[in-house]
């Protein structure tokens, strides 16, 4: 790594066939002034681990996959999903289409779940606060919080 001028990189990406190699190399890369580290870490006894002591961002191919086939398999243009940990619910990223229920709405005037909230939207790459009075437009990104239980309810606004 002082070969290659580790102090020098905004970021360190280790993606051996090994995850303690990866796991050791990024805490290296931290040590050395690096700001952003991503690990391919593929035993899950290391991923709480991973996270609790500094890396940015992990990666399983097995978590990828498992979140690809469950993408595929939910309704409407889920672009992103993941649960929250300790939690009972899920965060859930729509792309607006132009032919989805809530492309050119009020956020008021639609009947959202009661327990599923809206916690912002992506507008030209700018994050916004989404409040009542917002207006959903197509090619926006939402980012919903719910519970299982108004996930599919939540999918229909999107389709």
């Amino acid at each position: 790594l002082q070969e290659e001028s580790i102090e020098d990189m905004d970021a360190f990406i280790s993606v051996t066939g090994n995850s303690e190699t990866n796991i050791m190399s990024c805490l290296v890369a931290k040590s050395k002034g690096v700001k952003k580290t991503i690990a391919l870490v593929e035993n899950m006894d290391y991923f709480q681990l991973s996270q609790s002591i500094g890396i940015d961002t992990l990666i399983n191919k097995k978590l990828l996959a498992a979140n690809n086939i469950f993408r595929y398999i939910r309704k409407g243009e889920i672009v992103a999903m993941t649960k929250l940990n300790n939690m009972n619910a899920e965060l859930l990223e729509f792309e607006v289409t132009p032919t989805s229920f809530v492309c050119n709405k009020i956020i008021r005037e639609l009947k959202f779940p009661r327990s599923a909230i809206i916690g912002g939207v992506i507008r030209n790459g700018i994050g916004l606060i989404a409040l009542g009075d917002f207006k959903i437009l197509s090619g926006d990104r939402i980012v919903v919080c719910c519970l299982p239980q108004s996930i599919k309810k939540v999918e229909t606004l999107f389709i």
